[in-house]
This record gives C-alpha cells, sequence and structure tokens, in this order.
C-alpha cells in the first residue's frame, strides 16, 4: 500500500517505520524543518509505564484549584481553556473511568517499551538512555499519598522498592544533603531516554528501508475515499517560525526537491494522520471533531559541570519530585529539568513562575551541578484528550487512520502504539487489547 503519514514527531516517526517495516510505501509529511521539532524536541524523556496515567483522576479538579494560589505550582489555568474539553475532563475524573483509562494506558505503555526495547536491539541504535527511576518524597504526607499508587504498581507486577534518604543517596549519590527527603520510590526497570535523539536515528532507519521524509511541507487538507488524497504545499525556510533549534542534525538525509509554490495533490492507498495539535483542523471539515486541548510543558536543558568536584553531584538517571511534578533526567553529559502543566496559553509565552519552579527544584536537589547559564528553555504543547489514551486506528472516515492525543505519554506510548496502528492497517490480530483506544471511546 502507499501510506502517507502526517506529522513527524515521535509518533509519525515510528509510525512510519512500523509501516515501511510491513513493506508499504511510505511518504511522511511534516511542516516544520526537522522532525521531532515540536512536543518531541525536549520532553523529560522517561519512560515509567507504572506512572504513565491519565491526568484526568479523582480528586484531580480539586488539586487544579488548590495550586493556582501556589507560587510554585505544578499547573496553570489560561483564560483560552477550552471549556467543552474541561467539562469532559471533570467528568472523566470519576472513578471508575480513570481506572479504565489507567489500565489502558498502563497495558500498551508496557507493550511500548517491550517494542522500544525490541526495536532498540535490532537496529543497535545508540542513543542517550539511562536506567532506573527514582520518585523524591519530600514528606511523610507525600509518601502517603504515593500509597494507592504504589498499590497500583504491585497490581502491575512492577519492581520497586521504598528507599529511606540513605538509600536514596546510595542511587542517587548527588542529592543534596540539605534537601528535605523522607523517603523515595525506586524503579531499577524504567529508563530515561533522548526522545529526539531516538527519533532521528529510527528516520534513517525507515528511510533505509524505503520511508521518504518530506519536511517544510504543511498538509492543507484531506480528500478521503478509498484512495484518499492529500493536498500539501511546501513552505521555504524563511516561513518557518522557528529558533533555529529545530534544524536538521549533521547526517540528515537532505531534502532536494524542487520548491513548488503552487499546493500539490497526491494520492494514496491510506493516510495516517499523527500531527498532534495540527490534526483537528485537518479532521474537522471530515465531520469529526476531537477534543484535543494544548497542555504545554517546559523544560531547562544545561550542560554538566565538568570540574572534579562536581562530578558526583550530578543525577545519575532519572529523577522525579512528586511535590512539584518535576522530573530530572541525565541525558549524556546534559542534565533537563522538565515540568509543569499549563491548560491553554500559547507556545510562544514563556512563564517566567514555570520556568522558576524548574530551577528551584535542580537547585534542591543538585546545586552546582548544572552550567545554567548555558541553558535552552523549551515550551511544547501536549496534545491532551479528556479522558487520557491516546486514539489508535480507523477513524471512520474513508481512508483515513489516527495515531493521535498521547498527551504527556507520548515517548512512553509512542513504539508500542505505532506497532499497533500498523498491524491494523496490515489486518493483523492486535498484540494487547486495544479496548477503549479506538475512536469510538470519544463518541460515546
Amino acid at each position: 500500500m502507499r501510506v502517507a503519514v502526517v506529522g513527524a514527531g515521535i509518533i509519525g516517526v515510528t509510525s512510519a517505520y512500523e509501516l515501511a517495516l510491513d513493506g508499504h510505501e511510505v511518504t511522511v509529511f511534516e511542516r516544520n524543518g526537522s522532525i521531532a521539532a515540536e512536543t518531541s524536541f525536549a520532553n523529560a524523556g522517561l519512560v515509567a509505564p507504572g506512572y504513565v496515567t491519565p491526568w484526568s483522576a479523582p480528586g484531580m479538579p480539586g488539586k487544579v484549584l488548590r495550586h493556582l494560589a501556589s507560587r510554585h505550582t505544578p499547573v496553570r489555568v489560561h483564560a483560552n481553556l477550552d471549556l467543552g474539553w474541561a467539562w469532559k475532563w471533570w467528568r472523566a475524573c470519576r472513578v471508575r473511568t480513570w481506572q479504565a483509562n489507567r489500565l489502558r494506558m498502563q497495558r500498551l505503555a508496557y507493550f511500548s517499551r517491550e517494542r522500544l526495547h525490541q526495536i532498540t536491539r535490532d537496529l543497535k541504535i545508540d542513543y542517550e538512555r539511562r536506567q532506573g527511576y527514582l520518585v523524591l518524597l519530600r514528606s511523610a504526607k507525600d509518601l502517603a499519598l504515593a500509597q494507592p499508587g504504589l498499590a497500583t504498581l504491585a497490581t502491575l507486577g512492577t519492581r520497586y522498592a521504598i528507599l529511606d534518604p540513605d538509600q536514596c543517596r546510595i542511587v542517587e549519590p548527588g542529592l543534596a544533603a540539605q534537601a528535605p527527603l523522607h523517603a523515595g520510590i525506586h524503579l531499577p526497570d524504567d529508563e530515561v531516554g533522548n526522545c529526539r535523539q531516538f527519533a532521528l536515528l529510527l528516520r534513517r532507519a525507515a528511510e533505509r528501508i524505503g520511508a521518504r521524509f518530506v519536511i517544510d511541507t504543511t498538509v492543507q487538507r484531506i480528500e478521503p475515499g478509498p484512495k484518499p488524497r492529500l493536498v500539501h504545499l511546501r513552505s521555504t525556510r524563511e516561513e518557518q517560525s522557528g529558533n533555529g533549534d529545530d534544524a536538521e542534525e549533521p547526517g540528515d538525509f537532505p531534502d532536494t526537491r524542487p520548491y513548488a509554490p503552487e499546493p500539490v495533490t497526491e494520492t494514496f492507498d491510506a493516510v495516517v494522520v499523527c500531527a498532534a495539535l495540527g490534526a483537528p483542523p485537518l479532521l474537522r471539515p471530515l465531520g469529526l471533531k476531537l477534543p484535543l486541548q494544548a497542555v504545554y510543558g517546559y523544560s531547562v536543558t544545561a550542560p554538566m559541570r565538568h570540574s572534579d568536584p562536581h562530578l558526583d553531584q550530578a543525577p545519575r538517571s532519572a529523577l522525579m519530585d512528586e511535590r512539584y511534578k518535576v522530573a530530572i533526567s541525565r541525558l549524556g553529559s546534559r542534565i533537563r529539568v522538565a515540568g509543569s502543566a499549563e491548560i491553554g496559553g500559547s507556545a510562544k509565552e514563556m512563564h517566567a513562575g514555570a520556568l522558576a519552579t524548574l530551577y528551584k527544584v535542580l537547585d534542591d536537589w543538585f546545586p552546582g551541578a548544572a552550567q545554567t547559564r548555558h541553558s535552552q528553555q523549551w515550551k511544547g504543547a501536549r496534545p491532551m484528550l479528556p479522558d487520557g489514551p491516546p486514539v489508535l486506528g480507523p477513524s471512520g472516515i474513508d481512508g483515513v487512520w489516527l495515531n493521535l492525543g498521547h498527551g504527556s505519554s507520548g515517548w512512553a506510548l509512542s513504539c508500542g502504539s505505532a506497532r499497533l496502528l500498523a498491524g491494523a492497517i496490515a489486518g493483523r490480530a492486535p498484540a494487547i487489547d486495544i479496548e477503549g483506544l479506538g475512536i469510538e471511546r470519544l463518541r460515546t
């Protein structure tokens, strides 16, 4: 089959690889000047299936309201919040709905981690990754609040250990002695990895087996049918809105097509929409209104200090400050601090308070470990559905397939989602139970 993939974030790249692996003729369209240039660019990088859970959880609306008055709040709400989405999110916070969606997401997350490891082994992909994940609990209250999550981990058979402060510092010797630390939850099988670096390497692997990536190209509309058509327009580099950080890395295969000033129409056998927040404008004219909301996250990435006294003061792998919902990750010779959930707003406006929280948490646990004056600050939109899980498979529109709505768990769910999507297009039986991951969930 001739298959078009719209969007080249981590979801689009993994989808392209799996489809090409199945023998399809795959063309990927990306509006930016590089792949993985938006949500996948500088995320936390956590692959922790037991902690993949819907943001729509019991008690969450009250927590959001209480956090609004906090200086270092993990949640901010803007006036342009979609009230229809908020209503659906509030309804999804009911206990039974949350339990069902949590199991759906975690089932997919564990499968996705297995697929990530298999791809890494098969292709011998060498990217920045570290084993182990430590959740830091500042007080006895934080530990008490974590107990329901620990019960879930036990049910799933996830290996974990509750550590006292001394044991936490054996796992992460760089933790500051003065930081308030009551306990930690250590998950030795979880990991952190550089999502964008993996995406760049997987793109090359996909191209070697026949996939074609068309960058700087915006898909203007989809014309559904047994032979769906895409209308797309190539843009010039001057029209790109990025700040230069999304340029192709050395060694990427260049796009040498001549510039076409007019829209081009191409015919395919299937179209897979992985365009995150770019998806609703393409699907709405076809009668499909997806309730996707931009929930922005922030990160700060800075090089480690290399003077000997600081070598043991940097993180070894990945940590999460449970109180502030901020992750600290070791990626090669850099430290990344990521967090915040900003509902609505704009990608172009950095909130000083959100960045201040990231720097605070880093300084609390690893003071002096990073050269923060050389830091890269980033803000990216997570395309979140109100109930949590993504939507995978046929859209109900002839010739159009979906792989969308992974929220803040795109990296953790990407490889499994792509494998299931490719299997559905090929007519294979799914490797896991996919109940509740289809478009029908959003129509009930």
